[in-house]
């Protein structure tokens, strides 16, 4: 299969259709990719995650819509997977018929839109393409929640911590030890992710707990001052 005939074919067809926009054709040419990557082949499966990531698209919603649509519009077959842990399957439509003009002519204005939206080299996610439908976990959300699983390493980190924010070693030591006996977990059974973040909350109920348990001796020197209360009282004095 001619690689440069589908691509030119694709964005002949990308100049004529008014409703593309942007991300439907970034989308596409994710997918394009992916296609080229499985040399072609009929059907291939796909990660949600790792395509939105290469198109540059953030939400999930504009995702669905854009490749139900490049679907409704012949671009593409889509079959989505119910199984979160499984590619969802596409099935890359062939544009361009003999019926059409000779797409392999040189087009300026289609090299530009190829330098455009075409990626210089393939991404490296596409090394973890899924085949056949196989069970299916990202890289790149396993790399990032093995990031944030984080646990000190030992008592000292703990304490020093807490001495770079000004706080004495005792406060250290309380956290450590708590946290500790619970096996560092939440009060809902959840694995801690940021110890650090944890320790600055900490940090800041105990400044506040002290700061509300203070005794407030002006105020009491002022009450006592008002009432001007004595033992020895002269009867007396005039009033």
């Amino acid at each position: 299969m001619n690689y440069i005939k589908l691509l030119n074919a694709a964005f002949e067809k990308f100049f004529f259709d008014d409703r593309l926009n942007p991300t439907h054709i970034s989308l596409y040419m994710a997918l394009f990719q992916e296609w080229n990557s499985s040399r072609f082949a009929d059907e291939f499966y796909v990660n949600r995650r790792d395509l939105m990531r290469v198109a540059k698209i953030g939400s999930k919603s504009t995702y669905h819509r854009c490749v139900t649509e490049l679907d409704a519009w012949d671009y593409l077959s889509y079959f989505p997977s119910n199984n979160p842990y499984k590619g969802s399957k596409i099935k890359m439509s062939i544009i361009g018929t003999s019926d059409e003009p000779d797409m392999g002519r040189y087009n300026p204005k289609l090299e530009q839109l190829a330098e455009q939206y075409h990626p210089i080299r393939e991404p490296e996610v596409y090394q973890h393409r899924p085949i056949n439908g196989q069970a299916l976990v990202s890289t790149i959300n396993n790399t990032k929640q093995a990031n944030n699983n984080k646990q000190p390493k030992g008592w000292q980190a703990v304490i020093d911590f807490f001495k770079e924010k000004g706080f004495a070693d005792d406060e250290g030591k309380k956290f450590f030890t708590h946290y500790e006996a619970t096996d560092w977990k939440t009060s809902d059974g959840k694995a801690i992710r940021d110890w650090q973040a944890l320790a600055i909350n900490w940090m800041d109920r105990t400044e506040l707990f002290v700061s509300q348990n203070k005794p407030n001796k002006k105020q009491g020197s002022q009450i006592k001052d008002n009432l001007r209360t004595v033992k020895n009282k002269d009867y007396g004095q005039p009033l």
